[in-house]
């Protein structure tokens, strides 16, 4: 690795020394050209010469907020400079999202593995979305889900033969829409009284066994979907009108 210029932006002094450390003994090419605690004393600096590399706390002052606009700001202005976000928010997963749509090259998480010499070195490289251990494993975890998650819903759609347009209904009454207001969707070619059928079918089909003796609603409906995986919560989305 050729040796590069390197600004720390943190403001907990253990951890800065901390850092400051594993780049005067692990990474020997690092220049570091200073340190900042804040917003402020970082522009200071960058205006004073340009760095290769930032590396960047998320948590500022107590605020979060403050180091997705430095890494937002860095890269509208100064675009060569990569930057690897070394943070202890280990939980805020969208702050993460946040920061990565700011331009951030990289996130190494503070949780039982410091920043080393290859994350640093994978990011000069050019390398993007550069994690380390603690972050990979809950993407990792994240993906998981995700693909359990569509499988239970293919299989939801076969298992209970359902089509895209009891889909889209039954998305769109998890919504809050009317049925007057599903069928004036673009491409829903039903009236009222075809999504009032077609409600009682889905009821038919997603309670074989009936409800205890309980009248089932759309509300009631739309639970029992949700449960069976047919519509996903953490995605419900409307259609373009």
């Amino acid at each position: 690795m050729d040796n590069f210029k390197v600004i720390l932006v943190e403001d907990v002094l253990l951890e800065q020394k901390g850092t400051e450390g594993i780049l005067r003994n692990d990474i020997p090419e690092a220049q570091l050209l200073g340190t900042a605690s804040d917003e402020q004393e970082y522009w200071r600096l960058i205006k004073k010469e340009q760095p290769d590399l930032l590396l960047l706390d998320l948590g500022l002052g107590g605020s979060t907020t403050v180091g997705v606009e430095i890494c937002r700001h860095t890269k509208e202005m100064y675009p060569a400079v990569k930057v690897l976000i070394f943070t202890g928010e280990v939980l805020n997963e969208k702050l993460w999202v946040d920061v990565l749509d700011a331009g951030a090259d990289g996130i190494c998480l503070k949780s039982g593995e410091l920043i080393t010499r290859n994350d640093v070195e994978a990011v000069l490289s050019g390398k993007r979305l550069v994690f380390n251990e603690p972050i990979l494993e809950k993407i990792v975890d994240r993906f998981r889900q995700s693909v359990s998650s569509d499988i239970m819903h293919r299989e939801s759609m076969i298992d209970y033969e359902i089509d895209e347009y009891d889909e889209r209904f039954l998305r769109h009454l998890a919504l809050g829409y009317t049925k007057e207001q599903i069928t004036n969707l673009r491409g829903m070619p039903f009236g009222v009284k075809s999504l009032e059928k077609r409600q009682n079918e889905l009821v038919q089909k997603l309670f074989p066994n009936g409800n205890r003796g309980f009248g089932i609603n759309a509300t009631r409906l739309v639970v029992k979907a949700i449960e069976l995986r047919i519509i996903d919560i953490d995605n419900l989305e409307p259609d373009e009108d």
